[in-house]
């Protein structure tokens, strides 16, 4: 049985599709992704999360007169809240909006590198990219997604010091990595960027060389030193600078 099933008083799952159908498949699935929930930690240049309740059963049942209720809440959140991607076009005004940028950036093969000995105030270097990938015994290949586990998002979220203090790429270290054709560049962090990078060179690079980038993922410490199938895929907003995400390691067993 899942280990997620609901379990009724007798002792029998509530969705039995939840059972041996599913823990039979031959895969195991890693969530990456971060909760959203009114008051979460945000990067200073996006819109705070407010999630409100819009009905609930018993008020739809009193209102419509049915025998059956339905709750629904009202999300304002940004393009850029909780674990999320970016397109091209926040960051180059030239590049694709979500809606208009090639799914095959938010899904594929990928690996991740524990640069997780990297504290603030220090930077991920190309030294510390090249040294952490032999360590691994991982090579980066045409078109991966490369994931930064540094750990130091873990550490802090849901605390207000999640947005204020953390390690990231430099222009050298997001240029190594374009220039091997990562496609997409993730971190368990509030940004790819240095806390204190005011010229945000990550994402300069990122705009440079047309990818993209994924933030505020967790879980990376399970699949630091592997290579898996990545899905991370954004709705489709129109004109979209970004989306939040459901990110998942898809990984053989």
């Amino acid at each position: 049985m899942s280990a997620n099933a609901e379990v009724t008083p007798s002792g029998e799952s509530r969705y039995p599709l939840l059972g041996d159908a599913i823990m039979s498949r031959r895969v195991e699935v890693i969530d990456l992704t971060r909760e959203l929930f009114e008051g979460m930690p945000m990067w200073f240049g996006h819109q705070k999360t407010f999630i409100n309740t819009n009905q609930t059963h018993d008020k739809f049942m009193e209102i419509h007169k049915t025998e059956m209720g339905f709750e629904a809440h009202n999300l304002l959140i940004s393009e850029h809240a909780g674990t999320h991607t970016d397109a091209v076009f926040e960051y180059d005004r030239n590049g694709p909006t979500i809606d208009n940028s090639p799914l095959e950036y938010y899904y594929g093969d990928a690996i991740c590198i524990d640069v997780s000995h990297i504290q603030y105030p220090d930077f991920i270097t190309v030294e510390v990219l090249e040294e952490a990938l032999a360590k691994s015994g991982l090579d980066i290949r045409m078109g991966d997604t490369v994931l930064l586990y540094s750990g130091v998002g873990d550490q802090h979220w849901p605390e207000v010091s999640y947005t204020e203090q953390y390690p990231g790429l430099n222009r050298e270290s997001t240029l190594w990595l374009a220039k091997q054709g990562v496609v997409n560049i993730g971190i368990d962090n509030v940004a790819i960027d240095h806390s204190d990078d005011a010229t945000f060179a990550g994402h300069v690079v990122c705009g440079e060389y047309g990818i993209v980038n994924t933030e505020s993922l967790t879980n990376l410490d399970k699949i630091a030193g592997k290579r898996f199938l990545y899905f991370g895929l954004p709705l489709r907003i129109r004109a979209g600078t970004g989306s939040p995400i459901r990110a998942v390691a898809v990984m053989n067993v």
